[in-house]
């Protein structure tokens, strides 16, 4: 697994990229791994954020349960730490492309809308804390399929005061609690592939 984090750093990359694995025409098992960008907005981009971290993991189930899971928001409270609810705000059942929501994360109330939206391939959100609304993040996915199911990366960006003074409190806390979310959301995607195997 290749997977890092920088906190407070002065060095940040300007770009960071998430490896994709591509079948020959042959549709042949060997991997080749080309390199796909997280698309940044300007000012959340690593090399202008003090906070940046990267987590992957491959995934035994399919791009299409990955992606059902993480569109729809009576699944969150299941995988995502923390999380207890998310309110769409626009009369979607699911989110969309420029959806806005709301919902509780970091133990705080937060305001966030989808900015980037290619179904079963990459999904991102950004948003802030109510109480910091200068404080933004920018959390970004991209899936990819794989033989055996599917590569999973996630990507986030965190600037302004109220996440920093988290960092500060616990440097390697984000990048833990998305640990533990990768882990979750292959637990649960497994599961419900199992449970329509036996059904």
């Amino acid at each position: 697994m290749s997977i890092w984090a920088d906190w407070m750093s002065d060095t940040l990359r300007s770009e960071q990229c998430a490896p994709i694995s591509v079948l020959d025409k042959e549709d042949d098992v060997t991997e080749r791994i080309q390199w796909e960008a997280i698309r940044w907005p300007e000012d959340m981009a690593p090399s202008r954020c003090p906070i940046h971290f990267t987590n992957e993991l491959e995934v035994a189930a399919s791009p299409e349960t990955i992606w059902s899971l993480l569109v729809d928001p009576k699944a969150w409270p299941s995988f995502y730490p923390g999380v207890e609810h998310v309110q769409l705000l626009d009369g979607h059942q699911s989110l969309r492309l420029g959806t806005r929501f709301e919902t509780n994360l970091a133990g705080q109330d937060v305001s966030a809308s989808v900015p980037e939206l290619e179904p079963r391939t990459r999904i991102a959100w950004s948003g802030y804390p109510k109480v910091s609304e200068e404080s933004r993040a920018y959390h970004a996915w991209i899936i990819t399929p794989t033989p055996n199911g599917c590569h999973l990366w996630t990507e986030e960006t965190m600037r302004g005061p109220f996440w920093i003074e988290l960092a500060k409190k616990a440097p390697d806390g984000f990048w833990r609690t998305h640990e533990k979310l990768l882990e979750a959301l292959a637990k649960v995607a497994t599961e419900r592939e199992g449970s329509r195997a036996s059904g």
